[in-house]
């Protein structure tokens, strides 16, 4: 099984976890795992009944179209033991060696890309490989990565390096001998291993509870194993790594009594005081990646510019009651700057453009992502066609939009596909900020918190309600008098909002 294509712009998928464990019998459509991309999280189900054989672990981030696990279907069941001899407890497996020719073809790797080049092959033809070995490198005219051999055997090259295959050509094949018999004689020899010693397993770890223990110095001894027999298991190490962490920090009394310790200068600290460490969600990663990706690969800038915001909450405070008693929406000012943008991005199309390759891509619609802090995250609902809506509809969208992000019911198609973000980080009382653009596009607004500021109108100093700015983006497409030119538009239509309404 592999991982399957959930989004345009989704190229990797992270393991969320595992509801089954590697070996348990699985049936058809039984939900076996959950994968977490950068948008939502989903659930993915068995293609056949079998015994499942997870091949990456619960954390891993791994690209689209990757195996991450086999369901091995019609496989024969272990044999009752003999009653008599020592050998009886063995089970007996039967011989189920096999020869198959496992075709490698070029993966899918964006919805832009139609070929790549062999860039050069690690292993040489007719040379043995193991499961998942890096066996060549593939390059695009985006990126280069690597690619993993999909089965255990003897390598036939089909295409020599240097040569440019579209996607979905055969790149080579593997001759794999034996695969059933390797998982066999894993299973026989677990078997053996409890049958000589019936305490054997106790204290004995998994190979990856052996990795984690050995990282941490910890010895098998002092680890309490939940798996057959006493076997100590991945949880088993990682629970022990934290408590045997802790207990490191306490010196036993009977050591007191028998060690004499030097004077050491009393910690200042508080005895209270500590650390605690959490796991980094699957999405958190994923958007720390991309946020980084962000600055890395845009050459990013930030615009500011100034709002008076006294006509909008004038006008709020003159309607809303009958706005709401009319359309049973509140009228908030999310409204007032979507139609502002609206307006301005189909006077400066470059704003709502972005880059594709060696190509710019313009939008004739605008589609406004607007930023939400989820449970999980920060995550970008789509209000479609926003230039056609109404403020009514803008807000009735908004809220429901933002009702389904707080309830983590958001779809990949609700979060993809947007042409220019709106975020309001004054929600939470920032002042000023210089977001980041949300790739692929080109463009993004900050709002920030209202401050009643003093400010000369007509030469004389007031005070007014003000709110600063910020257009963050990509100089690539966009140059310094395009940017200004839009957020100068965009302050004009809010601070005389009958703009918005006479399309002027």
């Amino acid at each position: 099984m592999k991982v399957p294509s959930v989004g345009e712009s989704i190229s990797e998928v992270t393991i969320g976890s595992w509801a089954k464990k590697d070996g348990d019998t699985v049936k058809r459509d039984e939900v076996i795992c959950s994968l977490d991309s950068d948008k939502t999280s989903f659930e993915v189900v068995a293609e056949a009944d079998g015994v499942l054989h997870i091949k990456v672990a619960e954390g891993e981030t791994i690209p689209i179209n990757t195996l991450f696990c086999t369901i091995e279907s019609g496989v024969v069941g272990l044999e009752k033991p003999v009653e008599k001899g020592i050998t009886s407890a063995i089970p007996m497996i039967h011989d189920s060696r096999s020869t198959t020719i496992v075709e490698m073809k070029v993966p899918s790797i964006g919805e832009s890309i139609a070929e790549v080049t062999i860039a050069n092959w690690n292993k040489k033809d007719g040379d043995t490989v193991k499961l998942h070995e890096i066996i060549c490198e593939l390059e695009s005219d985006k990126a280069s990565f690597e690619l993993p051999a999909e089965a255990e055997g003897i390598l036939t090259i089909t295409a020599p390096a240097g040569t440019v295959l579209p996607i979905g050509a055969l790149i080579c094949k593997i001759q794999s001998i034996g695969q059933q018999e390797a998982v066999d004689s894993e299973k026989q020899e677990v078997a053996t291993q409890q049958l000589n010693n019936s305490n054997n397993a106790t204290g004995h770890p998994s190979p990856a509870a052996a990795k984690i223990l050995a990282e941490k110095g910890i010895a098998t001894q002092d680890v309490a194993g939940s798996g057959v027999g006493g076997r100590i298991m991945k949880d088993d190490a990682m629970k022990a790594e934290q408590v045997i962490s802790r207990e490191s920090l306490v010196v036993s009394q009977d050591m007191k009594n028998e060690v004499k310790l030097e004077p050491k200068t009393q910690d200042p600290r508080p005895k209270t005081q500590g650390q605690r460490r959490e796991k980094m969600s699957s999405l958190r990663k994923t958007i720390a990646r991309r946020l980084v990706a962000v600055k890395n690969e845009t050459a990013m800038l930030t615009t500011f510019n100034e709002v008076d915001m006294k006509p909008i909450m004038d006008l709020r405070t003159k309607y809303k009651d009958k706005f709401k008693e009319k359309h049973s929406v509140g009228l908030g000012f999310m409204s007032f700057f979507t139609k502002a943008v609206c307006v301005a991005l189909q006077e400066f199309p470059v704003i709502n453009a972005y880059i594709d390759g060696d190509e710019i891509v313009y939008n004739d619609f605008c589609d406004i992502s607007i930023a939400v802090s989820a449970p999980r995250g920060l995550v970008v609902p789509v209000i479609r066609s926003a230039q056609n809506m109404n403020f009514a509809q803008i807000e009735a969208e908004i809220v429901r939009l933002a009702t389904l992000a707080k309830e983590n019911k958001l779809t990949i198609d609700q979060m993809q596909g947007g042409t220019f973000t709106i975020t309001n980080g004054g929600t939470f009382g920032s002042m000023l900020s210089t977001p980041i653009i949300n790739a692929p596009q080109a463009a993004i607004l900050g709002m920030h918190n209202i401050v009643e500021r003093a400010v000369v109108v007509n030469g004389e100093i007031v005070v007014r309600p003000i709110m600063y700015l910020a257009l963050s983006y990509d100089h690539r497409t966009i140059d310094g008098k395009d940017s200004v030119s839009f957020l100068v538009r965009v302050k004009q239509l809010l601070e005389d909002p009958t703009r918005l309404l006479l399309g002027v």
